[in-house]
């Protein structure tokens, strides 16, 4: 069982930012892992974020877009927006994730809309859905982060 720090951050209704989300990930970058599997950002706001990834360059040998890659948009999805709503002096780290593939991509691009499902003191739940240009769902992902205070 994880501890509760010893200074638990705010509520998610009251935290405040004080940086768009676009802003906030120009300041961090997306790291080396999303650009080079070419997922962008388009949406980012506190209460979801969108994010697209090519199919192109992210598939198995059968040509299907790799289990693993819709997990790397997921958690990139996730954990940015966790570390973006974290109070100041905490950083979001996971502890979990699950993810069940029901379709595939074979070309195109991919969406990722991660909503918060909690936003606690000491943990953060977010889904994240994927879909293929079609909207078929091909994904469906639950991450959780712990916020952890920084040293």
């Amino acid at each position: 069982m994880t501890a509760i720090p010893d200074s638990a951050p705010a509520s998610a209704d009251e935290r405040v930012t004080g940086e768009t989300g676009h802003e906030y990930l120009a300041r961090r970058g997306l790291g080396a892992l999303a650009d080079r599997m070419g997922i962008e950002f388009p949406e980012f706001t506190p209460t979801r974020a969108v994010a697209t990834m090519p199919v192109e360059g992210n598939t198995q040998p059968m040509g299907l877009v790799h289990g693993g890659a819709y997990v790397v948009l997921a958690e990139s999805l996730g954990s940015m927006h966790a570390n973006f709503l974290a109070p100041e002096g905490f950083a979001a780290v996971g502890i979990d994730i699950n993810a069940t593939h029901t379709a595939s991509a074979t070309a195109g691009i991919v969406t990722g809309v991660c909503t918060p499902v909690h936003l606690g003191r000491t943990l953060t739940v977010h889904e994240i859905a994927i879909t293929d240009e079609r909207g078929r769902r091909c994904s469906t992902v639950r991450i959780t982060n712990l916020y952890k205070r920084l040293a």
